[in-house]
């Protein structure tokens, strides 16, 4: 008996621990009721919860792990939304009076009482030494005086619908009730770094212990604890499946004959975000399997004596399940430029056609961007910022080199994406492009435009995805989602540095032909998605 239970032991060790090995940052990990119907703020003190109830114009102290109430104390207000420990005191903002208040744990005493600097106060932090405030209307974040609740400094929240707020190893976490939403953000650079999805619909406080996240919600009258940080870097969702055909079509109208035709697919590849289901079949079935300098996959096609109005059509066909991935980057345990291997410094640090790293407006754009920044990640967030403070998006056609781009003050998908590798490698931080097939709206549509992004090398994570032109914009929110997260409407077919013997500076696709004498060619290619057909069942019946 003793060993069945020993066994039974080890068993549940193992199970346990192969979950938290398998946890990312977000992952739920349980939940205790709220004491009240309207529970507000959120805060720890080191051994318990306080929650805020604005109903009952209670603070009740929690048993964090059992939910049981402690000890009760009356509000300071009458509608007390956001709370906040300072290590001795509770700090309350009360809405309604727009007032922030000191309030002894203890006795129950307000001690000090201060106007709030925000006309909606829903969020409060102490970070160690300063008060911050998420104020939802205004969408700021503000750190305040304590003694008379002046603000100090003020940023941008993610967006409006900011609630609970807390304080975390340098950061702050802030709810957002509106997008469902937690926002890492840090206040020396006074930017949002990324998000996790919030366990309810109405979160309106948040509190941490520096291991894990709790969160009160306000509409399902419970407080969700989730992982802060944890082994695994990524996390996939929504995910669908569908079917692609991807056709190129070349015609030669005449009058003189095509010698010779040369036509190079990307062949997609097992990603974090996608995975191939199935053979990828190709038609015509005669082709050459190739790689090229950066080890991306290419079905290379060859054609011989193509006469006037000669049509030549290759169709690639494939199935594959697309998530919506994230990838959570903290900047402070990203490692030094001197922690790249040196191959991918040799491979992805140096100069190409479209770059020009060493042009002087190349070198000073970095200058001006970078300043003194040492960690890789702020060097890449600051680059980020400097291209979405200096271009807009213009579908003009052709792609002009990085400086020229820069001059011009406008581009293409692509051309962010020269500009953006061409500053990130003469700031010293490994850069490529990866190239897509996007879905266009409903799961069954057509892509004839694709899309292009980047990637950086960041020490400690690996290659992380970039998109300075889908991130072109002044939202917070949308800013940070364009840094380490794809949709799942994207297929990344195409992964490389630039100047391909086979794709040269593009992607999906590249072909090269000859003639004799004059010549009019088209040649065209689009995507075509739909929705894969559900089997029918086999049940009896």
């Amino acid at each position: 008996m003793k060993t069945v239970l020993i066994f039974i032991l080890n068993c549940l060790y193992l199970f346990i621990a192969s979950s938290i090995v398998s946890a990312a940052p977000g992952d739920g990990l349980g939940s205790i009721p709220a004491p009240g119907h309207a529970p507000t703020g959120l805060a720890f003190d080191g051994k318990q919860l306080w929650v805020a109830d604005r109903l009952t114009d209670s603070l009740y102290a929690l048993d964090p792990n059992s939910g049981e109430i402690i000890t009760a104390l009356a509000s300071p207000g009458f509608d007390i939304s956001a709370i906040a420990w300072d290590g001795s005191y509770l700090w309350c903002a009360d809405r309604e009076e727009s007032r922030i208040s000191k309030v002894d744990p203890i006795t129950g005493i307000t001690v000090r009482s201060f106007e709030s600097p925000t006309s909606n106060p829903q969020g409060l932090a102490w970070d160690g030494e300063n008060l911050w405030l998420a104020d939802d209307s205004e969408s700021l974040l503000c750190q305040i005086s304590t003694d008379d609740g002046t603000t100090v400094i003020a940023y941008p929240a993610a967006s409006r619908g900011s609630t609970g707020l807390t304080s975390w190893n340098g950061y702050l976490w802030c709810g957002n009730r509106l997008n469902d939403q937690i926002y890492l953000f840090e206040p020396e650079h006074g930017e949002i770094v990324f998000a996790l999805d919030s366990p309810g619909k109405y979160v309106r406080g948040l509190a941490t212990d520096g291991n894990v996240l709790w969160s009160v919600d306000y509409q399902d009258r419970a407080i969700y604890e989730q992982v802060i940080d944890d082994e695994e870097s990524f996390q996939r969702s929504d995910s669908h499946t569908l079917d692609l055909t991807l056709t190129y079509e070349f015609r030669n109208y005449g009058p003189g004959p095509v010698p010779t035709l040369d036509v190079y697919l990307a062949v997609p590849s097992e990603l974090e975000n996608q995975k191939i289901q199935g053979d990828i079949t190709f038609s015509p079935r005669s082709y050459d399997n190739i790689k090229d300098r950066w080890e991306q996959p290419v079905a290379h096609f060859h054609f011989n004596d193509l006469n006037p109005l000669a049509r030549e059509q290759i169709v690639m066909t494939l199935t594959t399940e697309l998530a919506d991935t994230r990838w959570f980057i903290y900047p402070h345990k990203v490692g030094s430029l001197k922690e790249i291997p040196k191959e991918i410094r040799s491979d992805y640090l140096v100069d190409e056609d479209k770059y020009r790293i060493d042009d002087p407006i190349i070198k000073e754009a970095v200058a001006e961007a970078v300043g003194d920044e040492k960690n890789p990640y702020w060097m890449m967030r600051k680059i980020h910022k400097y291209i979405r403070e200096h271009l807009h998006y213009e579908l003009a056609g052709g792609w002009n080199v990085a400086p020229q781009v820069l001059t011009r003050g406008s581009g293409s998908c692509s051309e962010y994406t020269f500009l953006f590798i061409a500053m990130c490698r003469a700031a010293g931080i490994p850069a490529r492009y990866v190239g897509s097939l996007v879905i266009r709206g409903d799961e069954a549509s057509t892509d004839e435009v694709f899309h292009r992004w980047s990637q950086v090398y960041l020490p400690g994570y690996g290659w992380v995805h970039v998109d300075p032109q889908g991130g072109d914009s002044d939202k917070p929110a949308k800013v940070a989602g364009s840094i380490g997260k794809i949709s799942n409407r994207f297929l990344i077919t195409t992964s490389g540095g630039g100047a391909s013997e086979y794709l040269g500076w593009n992607y999906n696709y590249d072909h090269s032909w000859t003639s004799r004498g004059p010549v009019k060619i088209t040649a065209t290619a689009f995507g075509e998605w739909s929705p894969v057909a559900e089997q029918p069942s086999t049940d009896e019946q």
